[in-house]
């Protein structure tokens, strides 16, 4: 049986049960869940992909691994890996699948597609993420070795990204299959035998997914009419759209995420010229009243660039300022704001981009305010060209300060940077050993903190809303929440 008949076989025969209830976003359509963003967004194809073209990267195509729906790494396309004592040498063992064309896949296969992923990232974040691979090998034709530079625990973890997905002309392998109806893109389960594995009870296929994007409001209207069974990627900016009323059909899910929140300086002229001016910003934010008007638990505010508690964190960077109360920094700050203006006589307005939503006119004026005991006006403006500070808001790819660091690369970032951070994030990369490494990043954020291109404020907001009785959604760092989870598929 080819690929296609088999699929045609399985959508006639095998349209699975659905859960029960009034609405709750289950028909004899399949399960629909909606996410927020443009329509056409899902769709997007190549190697920078919305968060909606994420999720349907992830349910159709698959890497050598794969992060579950509790953000761990499992295994895909590589049924097994081992990690040689010095840690830069991972070797998997791929798996006896086909491709859909009928052709086995082979350990060439995918190191041609790797190192074509790698060439095409290049001049981007997660191309410098990938500036560890030094040597991608076909052992046997199963067998698949990936050479570091250096020893790289959470290695793994930036392999499952969906951009590093294995394809070959076009053809991918994953545990759905997509299909477009409009807008709405419909992802079927395959039958895990069309790849070669156990073949499993119909009723354990799972349900196929109808996944919709469309802006905040229209996501939380369909979801509250009970026409989604849930919506994904709310961020700050449409968390005060969500509706977690006593009459909601859904409970708001916080996921513990790790990454970036805060602001890029993109402008060093004028005002923002001066590294001390920019420092006052940074300092005049009451980051812990920030968030309290949204009502999220448990947010921690901070000033660094890398938060506390990753893995290597030596302890050695500490928290800013952490000796003065707020009056007393935004003193400092209203002195040195006070001392530019008597020498200029201007007075000092700076430009901030923010994302459309609710959550950013809230953002918007409270951080006016905090500026404004400074002597600081802060202006909103519609694009990101053109603005003093832009709004930055990204979740973490994988464990570790090399991430957070690569974003501030000074091939990267419009506005001020550090060549000298560039250069320490460099040498760890052939560092001798996880220690030399971390110091090396320990002092690369230093330099980043020195020259103050950055305005942080605390982890990112990830929420979606789940319908009671909804299973494979579970919180994790990395706010990822695989669809073929969601929909019960049974993927590898």
């Amino acid at each position: 049986m080819t690929f296609r008949s088999a699929l045609l076989l399985f959508a006639a025969l095998a349209l699975p049960p659905f859960l029960a209830g009034c609405g709750g976003g289950n028909d004899d359509d399949g399960l629909s869940v909606v996410t927020i963003g443009r329509a056409e967004s899902m769709f997007d194809d190549g190697l920078r992909l919305s968060p909606g073209a994420q999720m349907v990267r992830d349910a159709t195509s698959s890497g050598i691994v794969a992060l579950n729906a509790e953000g761990e790494v499992v295994p895909a396309l590589g049924e097994s890996w081992i990690v040689t004592e010095d840690g830069r040498s991972f070797i998997f063992r791929l798996r006896q699948v086909d491709w859909p064309s009928g052709d086995p896949l082979t350990a060439e296969d995918a190191r041609s597609s790797l190192l074509s992923t790698i060439r095409a990232l290049r001049g981007t974040s997660l191309g410098l993420d990938l500036r560890k691979v030094d040597e991608i090998r076909a052992m046997t034709n199963r067998v698949i070795e990936i050479r570091l530079t250096g020893p790289m625990p959470e290695f793994l973890h930036l392999l499952a990204q969906p951009e590093l997905a294995i394809t070959r002309d076009g053809e991918s392998i994953g545990p759905m299959t997509l299909e477009r109806d409009g807008s709405v893109a419909v992802l079927q389960p395959v039958p895990p035998e069309v790849f070669g594995l156990p073949e499993i009870d119909r009723d354990r296929l799972g349900k196929r997914v109808l996944l919709r994007a469309m802006s905040g409001e229209q996501a939380n209207r369909v979801f509250s009419a009970g026409e989604a069974a849930a919506l994904l990627d709310g961020t700050i900016v449409t968390l005060p759209l969500a509706d977690t009323g006593p009459l909601s059909r859904g409970t708001i899910r916080l996921d513990p995420a790790v990454g970036l929140f805060g602001m890029l300086i993109t402008n060093q002229q004028g005002f923002l010229a001066d590294i001390g001016n920019r420092e006052a910003l940074s300092m005049a934010i009451d980051r812990a009243a920030l968030l309290e008007q949204f009502s999220v638990s448990g947010w921690q505010p901070s000033t660094r660039i890398v938060p506390a508690g990753l893995p290597g964190d030596t302890g050695a960077v500490a928290q800013r300022w952490a000796d003065l109360s707020l009056d007393e920094r935004r003193e400092r700050a209203r002195a040195r704001i006070t001392a530019w203006t008597r020498r200029t006589g201007q007075r000092p307005r700076v430009r901030l981009w923010l994302p459309e939503g609710p959550g950013s006119d809230r953002l918007m004026a409270a951080l006016s305010q905090d500026l404004a005991t400074i002597g600081v006006e802060l202006r909103p403006v519609q694009f990101a060209q053109g603005a003093d500070l832009v709004m930055i808001d990204r979740v973490a790819r994988y464990p570790s300060a090399r991430w957070f660091l690569n974003q501030f690369n000074c091939g990267l970032v419009p506005g001020p940077c550090s060549p000298e951070a560039d250069v320490l994030v460099t040498e760890s990369l052939t560092a001798r050993n996880a220690q030399e490494a971390a110091n090396l990043l320990v002092e690369a954020e230093g330099a980043l903190l020195a020259q103050e291109v950055y305005i942080p404020l605390g982890a990112p907001v990830r929420w979606s809303l789940v319908r009671s009785g909804l299973e494979g959604f579970s919180e994790n760092p990395w706010a990822r929440h695989p669809l073929y989870a969601l929909a019960g598929v049974e993927a590898w």
